[in-house]
């Protein structure tokens, strides 16, 4: 979509109505908001009659016949708009409050359903900015504007149909203001949407180059680059400060304009009216009204205009935040399957049937959705349960594709992958993924304690089994140094421990749910040569009775495993055993004695090192 087009279809508005679907919930809160905002428009354009009747009645006449019941229902009317205007501010902000968090919900709720292609196509500022910003506007412009909608519309409308009954020539000659108006008040209205839209850009490259200043501190300080970060930021922030000073004068600059409109139309109020009133054509009360009512319908005038620009803004957020709950997920559950299984919201557990660990590719040919390059072609591999299979292969070859079909992080683009002999896709992903234990190359911890990050997938574990598990790979000293146990906090993504230290968490959190499959992405790649041969030897007991994949850079790490298969450029080129693989002499053999040389000279380095 070009520019051009994009502008028109901002203002046609085209994603408003994607919106309201998403909206119906709310309709009962939006109509007693609309009748709300309507009565306390109605109590304003009564007031300037009121001013008129007393004018009129009790100055000119030099009367105070009906005084009382005069101000008795001048204050019913008055706290009646106390009422109105207290109880549509309360339903207002509860409104934008409750839409933004349900869309919010609804959005990070739809993102849990979603493929990795699409965190593959998107950055995680897109995805935050959709479910963040982009809520928080639409709650604001279904609730705020609504109101404002609704009073100003009335209050202009009313106040116009009074001044036509009272004198029309006059209010014609009123009306003249509003063409002058509307322009002034558009062309600055275009420059103030101009400004705000630079303002949330460059307040964007802020957020994100004090976020890289402060999670990449460690890398700033070694570098020494604090005085290159410190230049970017202090242009970035004056250019901010610079575009925000001109934001505020145009913002002066229009309601002095409107300000200057508003006393012209009083001006000719005053003039002609005045003239009509000292020829006692008009009283001074309907003076009084004609002058209140001017000054009125300016703020309407300048809120028609102002709402466009908004609208046009906001159309925006509307229309990513409809794309992104619109977007279908590359992977996903059949009608019947989730009938039978549940969803991963709504699991029906009783129904799910125990997981033995037969894998097997059957004529499976594979493309990422994103790419054309195909990555299998025609694949068939029968991994029995219980089986250790390794993949293996230079840094970006594609070893994690695999492991990512058997998880159902992608489908096939043919064949099918089997799990105990059925299709993958007649049962659910949850179910799949429950019997799964991944350990990522980078391990990643939440903020919390040890025991909340290892409970995560077994929330019923007890202390002695998380300790279990925490034995089983060698982590349980991590424990056992800290004063406050499993109760230790590990920061923001684990910051507060060792890498080597979050991967053995990450370790004990897989096991911990007793999987049947397990798969170790180099799960031993950020651990110390030490920790990785107690880790060796707790795989070898932890796979045993179970599937398991393991993708491994090192290759002393898969000798005993019992099928090796080999990747290159995003294809498997070998498969067999690792004897199998060194007696063919094929591309296995040269990665392995390759490695083989490199460590042998990095062991006698080291040796000289500690002789010296």
């Amino acid at each position: 979509m070009d520019e051009n087009t994009e502008k028109i279809n901002h203002l046609r508005f085209f994603g408003i109505p994607k919106i309201l679907p998403h909206l119906k919930p709310y309709v009962v809160p939006m109509i007693f908001m609309m009748v709300l905002a309507f009565g306390g428009s109605l109590v304003d354009i009564a007031f300037p009659k009121f001013q008129e009747y007393a004018i009129n009645h009790y100055i000119a006449d030099e009367t105070l016949d009906t005084i009382v019941p005069f101000v008795i229902l001048y204050v019913v009317l008055l706290v009646a708009q106390v009422i109105m205007n207290c109880a549509a501010s309360y339903l207002g902000i509860r409104m934008e409050m409750t839409v933004g968090r349900d869309l919010k919900k609804k959005a990070f709720d739809h993102l849990q359903t979603l493929s990795f292609s699409y965190f593959n196509r998107n950055s995680v500022g897109y995805v935050h900015a959709r479910v963040m910003s982009d809520t928080g506007r639409i709650g604001t412009l279904i609730s705020w504007y609504l109101l404002d909608c609704i009073w100003n519309g009335a209050y202009m409308i009313g106040a116009l149909v009074v001044m036509f009954a009272t004198n029309w020539w006059l209010t014609l000659l009123v009306l003249a203001v509003i063409p002058v108006v509307t322009a002034v008040v558009g062309f600055m209205q275009k420059k103030l949407t101009d400004a705000n839209r630079r303002i949330r850009e460059l307040n964007s490259r802020i957020t994100g180059s004090f976020n890289e200043g402060i999670t990449g501190a460690r890398t700033v300080k070694t570098l020494v680059a604090e005085e290159r970060m410190e230049k970017e930021f202090r242009t970035e922030t004056g250019g901010m400060k610079r575009v925000s000073v001109m934001e505020s004068r145009f913002r002066g600059a229009l309601w002095t304009s409107l300000t200057v409109a508003s006393y012209i139309a009083l001006a000719l109020v005053l003039k002609l009216g005045g003239d009509l009133t000292r020829e006692q054509v008009m009283t001074v009360g309907t003076l009084s009204l004609f002058m209140s009512y001017s000054m009125g319908i300016m703020h309407p005038i300048r809120w028609i205009v102002n709402s466009i620009s908004q609208l046009i803004v906001v159309q925006v957020n509307i229309e990513r935040l409809t794309t992104l709950l619109e977007t279908a997920s590359d992977v996903s559950d059949s009608p019947e399957v989730v009938e039978k299984y549940g969803d991963m919201f709504n699991p029906k557990r009783e129904n799910w049937e125990e997981l033995e660990g037969d894998v097997e590719f059957e004529d499976v040919t594979f493309h990422y959705p994103d790419g054309e390059e195909t990555i299998l072609e025609h694949f068939n591999l029968k991994v029995p349960r219980g089986t250790n299979v390794a993949i293996v292969g230079e840094t970006g070859a594609g070893k994690s594709t695999l492991v990512n079909l058997v998880c159902r992080f992608f489908e096939p683009t043919e064949g099918r992958l089997l799990i105990d002999g059925r299709d993958a896709r007649e049962r659910s992903q949850l179910w799949l993924h429950s019997n799964i234990g991944y350990v990522l190359q980078t391990p990643h911890l939440f903020s919390g304690t040890i025991r909340d990050n290892l409970r995560y997938g077994s929330p019923d574990a007890t202390d002695e089994e998380i300790m279990e598990a925490l034995r089983t790979v060698s982590a349980d000293g991590i424990v056992e140094r800290s004063e406050k146990g499993l109760d230790t906090e590990v920061g923001e993504g684990g910051d507060l421990l060792s890498t080597g230290e979050k991967q053995l968490l990450s370790f004990a959190r897989a096991i911990l749910c007793d999987p049947k499959i397990l798969i170790l992405d180099e799960a031993t790649s950020s651990i110390d040569t030490f920790t990785e041969q107690l880790i060796q030897k707790a795989i070898g007991k932890v796979i045993e009775g179970r599937t398991s994949f393991m993708i491994a850079h090192r290759l002393s790490t898969v000798r005993n495993a019992d099928v090796i298969l080999v990747v290159k450029d995003g294809r498997i080129v070998e498969s067999g055993t690792h004897a199998e693989l060194l007696a063919a002499k094929g591309y296995y053999h040269s990665l392995y004695t390759r490695q083989y040389e490199a460590e042998a000279t990095e062991a006698a380095f080291e040796s000289l090192g500690k002789k010296e």
